[in-house]
């Protein structure tokens, strides 16, 4: 399913938004939109001695869940092959890693609220 323009807008304004709480809280970001044959990791970034895999979400306000609740099991092996993949490449192999998931929703004023889910699942 191709994404409209206007569904791009979104996710990029919410990535953007994610990576701008996570550089003011001292993360440095690596790498975006990392792609391979198993699938894409949107923000990569090191947090003191750790690296950190992070997806984000965007969400209306609805019944139908959370951004962080849309991380199905089979969306997270996916994430996990796509880290395996980046980690292979040798430049942080040996670094501890974590997974976490940014969740945004627009709120009444037209803003994004964050959610920021932090090792939310495992590498296994």
């Amino acid at each position: 399913m191709k994404k409209s323009g206007e569904h791009l807008q979104i996710g990029n304004n919410a990535e953007q938004a994610a990576a701008a709480l996570l550089s003011d809280n001292g993360y440095k970001i690596v790498t975006r939109n990392y792609r391979c044959r198993f699938g894409e990791i949107d923000i990569i970034a090191l947090s003191g001695s750790h690296l950190v895999f992070i997806e984000v979400r965007h969400r209306r306000p609805s019944t139908f869940g959370t951004g962080a609740e849309s991380v199905t099991p089979s969306k997270q092996r996916r994430i996990i092959a796509t880290a395996k993949h980046y980690l292979s490449k040798g430049k942080f192999s040996t670094l501890p890693c974590r997974f976490d998931i940014i969740s945004s929703s627009p709120t009444d004023n037209g803003m994004l609220e964050l959610q920021w889910l932090k090792n939310a699942f495992q590498l296994n």
